[in-house]
């Protein structure tokens, strides 16, 4: 089966006057039509950025992108846009990703209209039956975005996304905002959508516990690196690295009690370029380290 999307040896390098950053470090992953692919890692691991550059909202510096086996680093940007129209963006804060001076209507109405369609009247219902079955009532769309809560927001963001029929969806920390029994509603909302539609997930976050309920595979960044990948059951019962470790351990769970002493130092290596993926089992590969130097890091320093 041809990935609907693949990214090779992806790197990312910001500079600023002060200091040269290195977002990603020779990332590559691989998502299967239909497939949801969760992205997980601490702030700054990098996660947002292959996101971004999945969408075409930025560049890389280098690296190999391709969408249906067709590959488009290489491409004009306006020829990229074209192509990158089968990936669409749900973003974290979904007040500040809509304009709040446009009907909600008229911003889903937008998607439609840059995908082909041409008649406002047709594209008006359409966008009707988009919020009626995200679970918005159909006169909403005359609404603007200050009029709704934060989880019907989000409804409308997913609404938007899913307008254009894409192939792709990136789902940047979609709930990450919203309380714990809305978070449950938009996450069943996503998967029977991606049922419905046979939808691609990238779905990023920092939270184990999210993803593990909406992903079939898993991918741990840490410091611009995959440091470990593999299916879910896999990752979460038999994890390999010391990060991921850290990051399951991080889950709240009933029963466990704070003891209020200073967490343990947790040696964490540190991943050069020359550094190799072992396979542990069944499609689960690790980053090993070699002989990298280690670092400590406090397991409170996670999220």
């Amino acid at each position: 089966m041809t990935p609907i999307l693949a990214i090779e040896d992806l790197r990312k390098v910001f500079i600023t006057r002060s200091r040269t950053v290195h977002a990603l470090s020779g990332v590559s992953i691989s998502l299967d039509p239909g497939e949801t692919l969760g992205i997980i890692g601490e702030s700054g691991s990098g996660k947002s950025t292959l996101g971004r550059i999945a969408v075409g909202l930025d560049e890389p510096t280098s690296g190999q992108l391709s969408v249906g086996g067709e590959r488009i680093d290489g491409l004009s940007p306006q020829l990229r846009r074209q192509k990158l129209r089968r990936c669409q963006m749900i973003f974290q804060d979904p007040y500040s990703s809509l304009n709040p001076r446009l009907t909600v209507g008229r911003q889903i109405g937008e998607g439609l209209y840059a995908s082909g369609q041409s008649d406002w009247r047709e594209i008006r219902t359409t966008v009707a039956d988009l919020l009626e079955r995200v679970g918005l009532k159909r006169d909403f769309a005359e609404r603007y975005p200050h009029e709704f809560s934060g989880g019907q927001r989000q409804r409308i963001a997913i609404a938007r996304a899913v307008a254009p029929d894409p192939q792709i969806v990136v789902a940047d920390e979609p709930v990450s905002a919203l309380d714990v029994s809305i978070q449950a509603q938009i996450l069943d909302l996503m998967a029977e959508i991606r049922r419905e539609r046979r939808l691609s997930y990238l779905f990023i976050s920092h939270d184990m516990a999210v993803v593990a309920r909406l992903c079939d595979r898993i991918a741990v960044m840490h410091r611009g690196r995959i440091v470990e990948s593999g299916p879910v059951r896999s990752i979460i019962d038999t994890p390999q690295h010391p990060y991921t470790r850290n990051l399951l351990d991080a889950v709240p769970r009933f029963g466990r009690r704070r003891t209020g002493g200073k967490p343990a130092p947790v040696r964490l290596p540190e991943h050069r370029d020359d550094d190799v993926y072992v396979t542990v089992g069944d499609g689960h590969i690790v980053l090993e380290p070699g002989s990298a130097a280690m670092l400590d890091l406090p397991v409170g320093n996670l999220p």
